[in-house]
């Protein structure tokens, strides 16, 4: 029981550091300019495939990979090189805090693409938690003939993409497959998809620039491998409602360097979402 609760400990420590680190990457996009999304793509999945493959190559199985895994992880990168493109898209457009929170619908994705992938069926309960967020996300997309709604939509996309990839990301753990590896796979493979974007609209970058996309890459890798390790702790049920610290991060960040402040209706969406995803992690403590 004691190590149990340690462990739950370990997993929310881990992932509020996640959450931290996540907003940092939203912070230091933004920051870096008016450069190309997919130049910022690029840059924020190089340093983590780097990092990963050193990860690699000093453990003892190297860059092993099960066959059984490859349709998952190819999959997995898709849908999450897809969503990454769509939410980096908005993090230039949107408050950050905003793009945060559409990109925060992918739990809520994740319980659709579950019941298809991994024939997980839903409750009631968790369908109308669903249905309830995905009414929060409007309050922030203000759905309109404005570019801004547009904007919006196109984040809350990259969160069904997010949702998507977590589901397979989920699936390739029940198959044994290592976090390093499907770390190391999506990054590689993001990078190959966003290279021929990288080339045909390339803008010189200041070397300010080139150190913020380096420092955004530091941070995704610090999240990614925050939020891998805080699930080999606990499972979902007992800490994924923390994750949404990562938008109260991005608020401050946005606040105090950005000069953002949310509108009413973002801070009902943000109300909304947050209520029914801690009304979803209950639901998880009880089963």
């Amino acid at each position: 029981m004691e190590q149990t609760k340690n462990n739950t400990t370990k997993g929310i420590i881990s992932i509020l550091f996640a959450g931290f680190f996540f907003a940092l990457m939203t912070f230091f996009v933004r920051l870096s300019g008016d450069l190309p999304t997919m130049e910022k793509a690029f840059f924020r999945n190089a340093v983590a495939a780097v990092v990963s493959i050193i990860m690699l190559a000093k453990s003892d199985k190297g860059f092993a990979i099960q066959k059984k895994s490859l349709p998952s992880l190819l999959f997995r990168s898709i849908f999450g090189t897809t969503g990454l493109i769509f939410n980096f898209y908005a993090i230039d457009r949107l408050n950050i805090s905003d793009a945060n929170m559409l990109n925060k619908l992918s739990p809520f994705f994740a319980i659709i693409a579950s019941y298809f992938i991994l024939k997980e069926k839903a409750s009631i309960k968790e369908w109308l938690a669903v249905i309830v967020a995905f009414l929060g996300a409007l309050f922030i997309i203000k759905p309109s003939f404005q570019l801004t709604s547009v904007y919006a939509l196109i984040g809350a996309l990259g969160g069904l993409g997010a949702g998507i990839a977590y589901t397979f990301v989920r699936k390739l753990g029940k198959m044994g497959e290592r976090g390093p590896v499907i770390v190391m796979f999506f990054s590689v493979f993001s990078c190959i998809i966003t290279l021929p974007g990288l080339i045909i609209s390339f803008k010189p970058m200041s070397p300010s620039q080139f150190v913020i996309l380096l420092l955004a890459g530091v941070s995704a890798t610090g999240g990614q491998l925050s939020i891998t390790r805080a699930y080999t702790f606990a499972p979902a049920k007992e800490i994924s409602v923390f994750d949404y610290t990562q938008v109260i991060f991005a608020a401050l960040l946005g606040f105090f360097f950005l000069e953002q402040t949310p509108d009413i209706y973002s801070l009902i969406g943000y109300v909304i979402i947050i209520s029914c995803a801690v009304y979803k992690w209950l639901l998880g403590k009880r089963k």
